[in-house]
């Protein structure tokens, strides 16, 4: 693995005018692809499992480098003791991200010389032993007011009188953090929060035989619901992607000091993305973050955990529920999890404050979902074929222009691919034995 020194991020829809329309379908689908984490490569992914002050925060630690270089820094309201603290089950964040991630569906038209089918009610279902080096920081105004190890974490928790005196017990206490940190340590001061700092317990991991590290969990008690993203600008001037899963039984939850803006959704867009899902997506979301003036959270999916629809995954067991951090389940009853989905990119300019959330009641449901809609291929002999026909044509160029509006394309060159896309999708015989 390459080295990699850093401190990781805190927390880390055409009306027909010509006499035929196909029938509307809601929400229900052929589920074909997913837009998920894996789509960037700077992607931190955190889980907020919240009931009223109390909260379980899970960090995913995509870490690339040397374990012995790992160090977290976590703002965090209060002192952090052993029992609240545990080491997570990494294919849970998978789990959520799978089964939120924005989906590509894709229905087929039915054929417009047979009437309609009667509809039907939606349904959803450093030092190498790891130990830390004893150091009383009196004189830097730094206390140790905890210190244990949990698998293969050890961890410290820290309060500080002032910023120049952390980053230094930090540095002389072999935690590889990045020069210059104290300037976003200080709010964090100000505010009497304290620091939970881990790193790698060399003996514990290796005797754990897991390859990647673990996500770290934490429970605490507090009024403020917020997220520290500040700490995470100190690893790079570039952009960063936060992914942040938040499980309430409230409904929505939402940020109060930045917009939260539904990304794109409901749009109908060309077949042959089918094959790009991945290039879409990514092109899209950029095209509107820069529309927003790259200062907003985006919503990619709320939607009650009891059901999906259509699933881009299997909704999380009782169990999985659990092992997010969920604690108020009701014994019969998987329905009053509510998940939102919101997607932050952010730089040190855009996000000058932390994230602050609330929960709502809020139960609106919402998905970004892409929708693929295939022309009916089979024999038409009756009056409504002329007009499905130029209906198909219409809507087919209405969806390049959508696809060049979301992502920027050009035009000209989505419809050249369009045309080979659609003859390599028209049997070759068609023209010769058409009647």
């Amino acid at each position: 693995m390459r080295s990699l020194k850093s401190l990781l991020i805190s927390i880390i829809a055409v009306l027909l005018v010509l006499g035929f329309a196909p029938n509307a379908w809601a929400f229900c689908g052929f589920y074909v692809s997913k837009a998920d984490a894996k789509l960037y490569n700077q992607a931190s992914q955190v889980v907020l499992a919240r009931d009223g002050d109390r909260t379980i925060i899970t960090m995913a630690n995509d870490y690339q480098g040397e374990v012995e270089d790992f160090a977290l820094v976590v703002p965090v309201p209060s002192v952090i003791k052993q029992e609240q603290v545990h080491v997570g089950n990494p294919k849970i964040i998978e789990r959520l991200d799978a089964f939120s991630a924005p989906r590509l569906v894709e229905y087929f038209d039915p054929d417009p010389c047979q009437p309609p089918p009667e509809s039907k009610p939606i349904g959803g279902v450093t030092p190498t032993s790891g130990a830390v080096q004893e150091e009383t920081g009196k004189s830097l105004g730094v206390t140790v007011e905890a210190k244990f190890t949990v698998g293969e974490y050890d961890i410290v928790v820290l309060s500080a009188k002032e910023s120049n005196g952390l980053e230094t017990w930090l540095n002389r206490n072999g935690y590889k953090i990045p020069r210059n940190a104290r300037q976003l340590f200080r709010p964090y001061i100000r505010q009497n929060m304290k620091f939970f700092v881990a790193k790698v317990n060399l003996k514990e991991f290796d005797k754990s035989g897991y390859q990647f590290l673990r996500p770290l969990q934490i429970a605490y008690e507090s009024k403020k619901f917020m997220l520290p993203i500040r700490l995470g600008i100190i690893n790079s001037q570039n952009e960063q992607d936060l992914i942040v899963y938040i499980l309430s039984p409230q409904g929505q939850a939402e940020l109060t000091n930045y917009r939260t803006v539904n990304i794109p959704s409901n749009t109908e867009i060309p077949l042959f993305v089918k094959d790009e899902f991945g290039d879409f997506y990514k092109a899209m979301f950029q095209k509107t973050y820069e529309r927003e003036d790259k200062k907003v959270a985006f919503l990619e999916y709320a939607w009650n955990m009891g059901s999906c629809d259509p699933c881009a995954a299997d909704p999380l067991s009782r169990e999985e529920l659990k092992e997010a951090g969920v604690f108020w389940l009701d014994p019969d009853a998987l329905a009053n999890t509510f998940i939102t989905r919101l997607h932050v990119r952010y730089t040190r300019d855009k996000f000058p404050e932390d994230l602050i959330f609330q929960e709502t009641s809020n139960g609106q449901l919402f998905q970004g979902r892409y929708v693929l809609q295939h022309p009916f291929t089979g024999e038409m002999k009756c009056e409504a074929a002329n007009n499905y026909q130029q209906y198909v044509r219409d809507r087919q160029e209405q969806e390049l222009q959508t696809l060049a509006q979301l992502t920027g394309w050009n035009i000209r060159d989505l419809r050249r691919k369009a045309q080979i896309t659609q003859s390599k999708s028209t049997p070759f015989w068609r023209d010769i034995w058409k009647p």
